[in-house]
């Protein structure tokens, strides 16, 4: 499918930073934009804001001095809906109420000709639901941008039940020709990224209540092992608590109260608080001005122990016996009849978590966490069984000190930090293939570009392997009771034909 000819008026109604950004988009790809905004002045304001943003663009070189007057001649800020009619695209970025959206779009109706592609930036709004009143719901489709959107590289193509599959298909190639990365997604509640990225806050939020570990050595697992760019605690307070968690409670909601989605107490008291984060100058972080930075539990140095013994085969964590031999350490390998590999030094087992408590694997047991990349990584979390002896935890902390990582010990937690956060993620992904809302293509591709995840949940759970996901969802469920770890049905399928969701 062809995208729109650059001779398509494109109109966008809503100048706030969305509905400007989005204008912007289509304008720098070579549409003519109307800007319309219920307040004539507000359009007038976000056309000249944007044309600032574009000279400061110039001074760094992005554009030329003739490249800006273009776009900008190109960008018209309009009085009235009327003076839309000529648009073959119209978007809208307007509050999120359903029912001055749907008196919008049958005004445009009224004006606009019959082909014309009608589209919502909503984030939350059912398509179909706002469909529901036009006598056209063919043309009307779910266009979901992420802030900026001159930014941001992800598009949800969002269908309602009655968007006709050409309209879906000409915008996501639109979407595509303006340099976007568009995915196609049917109108179900948080789409793909809403909806996938609650595990992220939800079992940060878990473990710093199962008092595992606090916030800034959450974050720092996070960041420094898992590769986000930002924890979570960071990220929920530069968002807002408060928007953060009304869009948890807004999934939580439109899937009846699914326990995968319960909103956190803890974060629902920090609003009731008015520490909504930065915004507010406290969250789960204080942001005045003679607050001093927390800093994540680090281990001090602990003695490096010659002498390590790898059992069967490690799985996603096999790049640490590269390292143990770059490091220099003696080391030895020993076939194991157990389906999950470890490692002994000194008195200590330290295996990968797989979701069961480090208890199980014995007194002396510590697990470690998942990390993106082994090598890369320069932060590992351990969680010793309740009974270890702290020689052997000694011991294991030197090991990894060695490989030249910093070592948060936490508590022995279901799952630790970012494995069970990965494992969860991953989980909501596929339950989002299952239900045919996208692909997993579509999957990875949104939590990617969208919120800048450092590889797609579904690939990071191939490589994990899904067995070993099944796994590590199993023993959760099995130690906390709590149904929001039911493994998905996808996942189980596949881990019983040896399937994956990349291959």
């Amino acid at each position: 499918m062809k995208p729109l000819s650059l001779k398509t008026i494109v109109a966008v109604i809503g100048a706030g930073t969305m509905g400007a950004g989005i204008a912007q988009v289509a304008a720098q790809a070579g549409h003519r934009v109307l800007l319309y905004d219920a307040n004539p002045e507000s359009a007038i304001k976000a056309t000249s804001k944007t044309a600032k943003g574009l000279e400061r663009l110039i001074e760094r070189g992005k554009f030329s001095p003739e490249e800006v007057a273009a776009i900008m001649a190109r960008l018209t800020p309009v009085a009235t809906l009327e003076d839309l009619s000529p648009a073959g695209l119209i978007i809208e970025a307007i509050l999120e109420d359903l029912a001055i959206k749907q008196e919008l779009f049958k005004n445009l109706e009224g004006i606009c000709p019959h082909d014309t592609i009608l589209a919502s930036n909503t984030s939350s709004l059912s398509i179909t639901t706002i469909a529901s009143a036009l006598s056209r719901p063919e043309n009307f489709i779910g266009l979901h941008f992420f802030n900026p959107a001159q930014v941001m590289k992800l598009v949800e193509v969002i269908s309602g039940s009655h968007s006709a599959p050409e309209i879906a298909e000409r915008a996501f190639a639109t979407a595509a020709a303006w340099g976007k990365k568009p995915v196609h997604a049917t109108s179900t509640p948080g789409f793909i990224v809403n909806r996938v990225a609650r595990p992220f806050y939800g079992e940060a939020l878990r473990v710093l209540e199962e008092n595992g570990a606090d916030a800034a050595t959450i974050d720092a697992i996070m960041t420094q092992s898992a590769g986000f760019r930002m924890g979570p605690f960071e990220l929920m307070d530069l968002i807002g608590n408060d928007i953060n968690l009304a869009v948890t409670k807004s999934v939580y909601a439109a899937f009846q109260q699914n326990p995968r989605f319960k909103p956190s107490r803890y974060q629902e008291d920090l609003v009731a608080a008015g520490k909504f984060g930065r915004k507010s100058g406290s969250g789960f972080f204080d942001y005045s001005e003679d607050a001093t930075q927390e800093e994540p539990v680090t281990s001090a140095a602990a003695p490096r122990r010659e002498g390590v013994m790898v059992h069967g085969d490690l799985g996603v964590a096999s790049p640490l016996v590269g390292l143990i031999e770059k490091a220099g350490i003696g080391l030895e390998h020993k076939k194991t009849d157990d389906d999950q590999g470890y490692i002994s030094v000194g008195s200590a087992r330290l295996f990968l978590s797989d979701g069961a408590l480090a208890a199980s694997h014995g007194d002396n047991a510590v697990a470690f966490d998942l990390a993106l990349d082994y090598e890369k990584a320069t932060r590992i979390a351990l969680s010793p069984a309740d009974k270890c002896d702290p020689v052997a935890l000694t011991t294991a902390i030197g090991l990894f000190q060695a490989l030249g990582k910093s070592v948060s010990v936490i508590r022995d937690v279901a799952g630790m930090v970012a494995m069970r956060s990965v494992c969860m993620l991953a989980n909501e992904g596929a339950d989002a293939v299952h239900n045919q809302v996208c692909t997993a293509a579509a999957v990875d591709t949104a939590m990617c570009y969208g919120v800048n995840y450092p590889t797609g949940p579904l690939q990071w759970a191939d490589a994990i392997g899904l067995n070993s996901v099944e796994r590590v969802l199993d023993n959760m469920a099995a130690l906390t009771d709590d149904p929001r770890y039911q493994c998905s049905a996808l996942i189980r399928d596949m881990v019983r034909s040896g399937s994956q969701f990349r291959s």
